[in-house]
């Protein structure tokens, strides 16, 4: 049986050894990002989470959607990433914290939001861990499950096939989060990118 401290061991090695290359591999990322955070409909002085922010890509546009009122939160579990994203200056977007997503130090329903780039596929337990998010956000408030690019691109990049089990398929994802306490209440599968939409139940 794995133990939660295998799997946080096996993303740290993981993440921690491509930190540094991590932002030159996919350089044009930017725009999917911001269109992603646009769909979200945050609004100024919103407080907002990054679950997992990696290098913390999503960051400066999510600081501009919440404006300098709003807080915005980055975390990681693996020190390189957050290291990577002060090397980027993106500290200056967001505070960076390294934290677990799946026992988050954050109150209940304290935020507005929570933006999740390529997270679902890492989480060891993602029934459970998306109740987590589900805690930390307001009844009402937003999840975004995204990646820039969508699953049959994914799938193709890494020399694999889509199979019907894939926890994102629109099928699978969609009761995945009824059962967290999320309405999915909008869905986008292209080659472009990925994007999940879902609020928080009340």
């Amino acid at each position: 049986m794995r133990h939660m401290s295998d799997d946080h061991t096996h993303v740290q090695e993981f993440f921690g050894a491509r930190a540094a290359g991590w932002d030159s591999r996919f350089p044009d990322d930017g725009p999917a990002y911001a269109a992603a955070v646009a769909r979200m409909r945050l609004r100024a002085g919103d407080r907002v989470l990054d679950a997992g922010c990696g290098t913390g890509r999503a960051l400066p546009p999510l600081r501009a959607a919440v404006g300098g009122t709003g807080v915005v939160v980055g975390a990681d579990l693996t020190p390189a990433m957050l290291e990577a994203a002060v090397r980027a200056g993106r500290n200056r977007d967001g505070r960076l914290l390294q934290a677990d997503v799946t026992a988050l130090p954050l109150r209940d329903e304290s935020l507005d939001a929570v933006f999740a780039a390529g997270l679902v596929a890492h989480l060891p337990n993602p029934a459970e861990n998306l109740v987590e998010l589900a805690r930390v956000v307001r009844p009402g408030g937003t999840l975004a499950l995204f990646h820039p690019i969508g699953r049959a691109a994914l799938a193709a990049r890494q020399g694999r096939q889509i199979t019907p089990d894939d926890l994102r398929a629109e099928h699978n994802l969609g009761p995945l989060l009824a059962a967290s306490g999320w309405d999915m209440t909008s869905y986008v599968d292209e080659d472009t990118r990925f994007l999940a939409l879902a609020a928080r139940r009340g």
